[in-house]
């Protein structure tokens, strides 16, 4: 659609208009698009896999995994459940108002706007779709511009299934998503990063509309020692799929370091070769396993963090780059200066320092001195080193003995924490950051608690002060005792 200011203008007062009529709050329409979804991942399987290859070099493989699998399993989950998640709970009200009923009526936001990003271009433009959706909401949703295959895929896409009326794709670049923030909206749901979460916040806070904000940091993994050799294999592999697997380590949920014993880090680092030339082969272009870097910007970013001489001097395996195709091979770095840049900024990108500690109970402190990340990913068999990461760390997640799969957990929330976003999505949460929880409280005439009026006096102040304290079984007795005093 054109992107000019009075064109939005009206396209944000048509979809207010539409929420209005109410359509979008019954199950049916809800159930209808989220089958509209399913079927449009089903019918374009290719079409998308096409897309994700052009913007970002994804395998087939790999874009299934992190992206049309995903969506799949949400909409599913989402279609199986909206009935039961947008009907009304039951609440229990304290027996000093009875006769009452209470309940919580979980109802759409009203008009919300999704910024979705370009390492998970589809997935993460549908999956808040599919939440906003099940909510009873109507969508305006703004794909990256810096992976214009998939942008264009959603928009020339999404209103062959979706009601035009209610869910609108708009593209464009940074002054477009300017003229965006302009309007008034009733949720605001951001994937990126912080530099722009901030602008977004900034216009938000004008109309006092909720963010949600999906953002990243420098998620560690710490590497206790496992004794048993296949457990360590294992930890290994799944480190090296976790940082270079996943786009490429574009990723928020990506490991961005690695925290390990120095006298282990040897081992480590040996498997960690050892792991990366199994899955990505001796040349990544030809391999068509590793995804490339988006773009040009982020390629020549990458490049700089190796520039400074003593980052250079920490490479101990890769390094190499293939700008025709915007390639840059796994690349570890052992123990970079921590005041460098690719040990103060997010990474996003096939490039993994190992910091090596004296006790591994000392990656807690290194991780609390910097901002919290995303998720903390820890390889560990001691259940006492596991409390201590969870009682005296912040993040988003922890997770561990594996990586990544907290994300495909729609039982578990996805969201962060400080510097790393807050909010929270996936499943039944992605439903909740939709909606409002309606209290609704339901008394009858028949009864009155006459002390909560004038006049005052000391009984009227006794039951009020008792009605605070006690619990209100103790309240009656309290006050049946009070009565045959007086």
């Amino acid at each position: 659609m054109n992107n000019n200011g009075l064109e939005l203008e009206e396209t944000v007062k048509e979809l207010g208009q539409y929420f209005k009529t109410g359509k979008t709050k019954s199950v049916t329409w809800r159930k209808n698009q989220l089958q509209a979804i399913l079927n449009l991942v089903h019918e374009n399987e290719d079409a998308i896999s096409k897309a994700l290859y052009q913007d970002l070099g994804k395998h087939p493989v790999e874009a299934y995994r992190d992206e049309l699998g995903g969506v799949e399993k949400s909409a599913q989950n989402s279609l199986d459940s909206v009935e039961k998640w947008m009907a009304p709970t039951k609440s229990n009200i304290p027996l000093l108002f009875f006769p009452a009923k209470g309940e919580v009526l979980p109802e759409p936001l009203g008009v919300v706007l999704i910024f979705s990003s370009w390492n998970f271009p589809i997935m993460l433009a549908l999956d808040p779709i599919i939440g906003a959706i099940s909510a009873g909401n109507v969508v305006v949703v703004k794909p990256s511009d810096q992976a214009p295959a998939c942008s264009s895929f959603l928009a020339n896409t999404l209103p062959q299934y979706l009601d035009t009326n209610a869910i609108k794709v708009i593209e464009g670049g940074g002054d477009v998503c300017e003229q965006i923030l302009l309007h008034k909206w009733d949720k605001i749901f951001f994937t990126g990063s912080p530099r722009v979460a901030r602008i977004v916040m900034t216009s938000a806070a004008r109309n006092l509309t909720p963010v949600t904000l999906e953002l990243g940091g420098k998620c560690p993994a710490i590497f206790d020692h496992l004794s048993n050799p296949s457990d360590f294999k294992m930890a290994v592999k799944r480190i090296v799929g976790a940082k270079w697997g996943i786009c490429s380590g574009q990723a928020c949920i990506g490991i961005d370091y690695l925290l390990v014993e120095e006298k282990y880090s040897s081992e480590v680092i040996e498997l960690l070769k050892k792991f990366i030339r199994k899955f990505y082969g001796d040349n990544m272009v030809e391999s068509r396993v590793l995804s490339r870097i988006i773009n040009k910007q982020h390629f020549e970013r990458l490049c700089n963090l190796l520039k400074d001489p003593l980052v250079a001097a920490s490479i101990i395996h890769g390094g190499s780059i293939d700008e025709t195709n915007l390639f840059i091979e796994p690349t570890i770095l052992l123990d970079p200066p921590l005041d460098a840049e690719i040990m103060t900024e997010e990474i996003f990108g096939p490039l993994l320092p190992v910091i090596t500690v004296n006790k591994i109970q000392e990656s807690i402190g290194f991780i609390n001195s910097r901002p919290k990340p995303l998720t903390i990913y820890a390889f560990t068999k001691d259940d006492t080193f596991k409390r201590k990461i969870v009682a005296e760390t912040s993040s988003g997640s922890v997770v561990f003995n594996d990586t990544l799969v907290q994300f495909l957990c729609d039982t578990l929330p996805f969201g962060g924490v400080g510097q790393s976003g807050f909010g929270r999505y996936h499943g039944k949460y992605s439903f909740d950051t939709f909606s409002h929880e309606k209290a609704v409280m339901h008394r009858h005439l028949c009864l009155e608690i006459e002390p909560r009026y004038p006049p005052w006096n000391k009984f009227k102040l006794e039951f009020i002060r008792l009605a605070y304290r006690f619990n209100y079984f103790g309240l009656v007795l309290h006050m049946l005792g009070l009565k045959k005093h007086n």
